[in-house]
């Protein structure tokens, strides 16, 4: 059973916030640039975030907005440790470990061409286009609901969704140009 707060708004229990939110968390992570073989891992702690400060949630109506500022603050945090463990050449391919260059089956099952395509026209945006774009067009939300988890004003949110959408098809023309000439 989910908490009630004082205003009669319910918090759903963390196994339903779990079920409903999963593939949400997982692919926000992998648009973050978490890799595949990290994913997995940054999930677990995303919903240990959630799972330690569900019950406190100030505003449950917002609680999809919250779920990605966790994501995004944790893909960030993650970044930021992997270039510091780069710079400080501490990964650990240094310490002999070797990482196979061929791809697993999981890895090869979950590449296909839409999905290539879309990424790297992604890649063409700046990462403030990038970022609206794809919670709009990809999880569906309301360009209100980007502007409150951006914390962006709302014609802000709209402007760079507009920007973005017309890179994007610029991109996709020239990439369907470029591949007329390869036939």
């Amino acid at each position: 059973m989910g908490c009630i707060h004082a205003d009669r708004t319910i918090v759903p229990p963390f196994h339903a916030v779990y079920r409903q939110y999963f593939d949400f968390v997982w692919s926000s992570a992998r648009r973050f640039g978490v890799p595949l073989h990290a994913v997995d891992d940054l999930v677990q702690e995303v919903f240990m975030v959630v799972h330690a400060k569900l019950a406190g949630l100030e505003r449950p109506e917002a609680l999809r907005s919250w779920i990605y500022g966790v994501v995004r603050r944790m893909a960030s945090d993650y970044r930021r440790a992997q270039r510091t463990q780069v710079a400080a050449g501490i990964l650990a391919g240094s310490y002999g470990d070797t990482v196979s260059p061929q791809p697993t089956p999981l890895d090869q099952l979950n590449t296909n061409a839409d999905l290539e395509l879309l990424s790297s026209l992604l890649e063409e945006l700046d990462e403030p286009k990038r970022e609206v774009f794809a919670l709009v067009e990809i999880d569906e939300l309301t360009v209100p609901e980007v502007a409150g988890i951006l914390e962006i004003p709302l014609n802000t949110a709209y402007s760079r969704l507009r920007a973005a959408r017309q890179a994007f098809e610029a991109a996709l023309a020239r990439r369907r140009e470029r591949n007329r000439g390869r036939d």
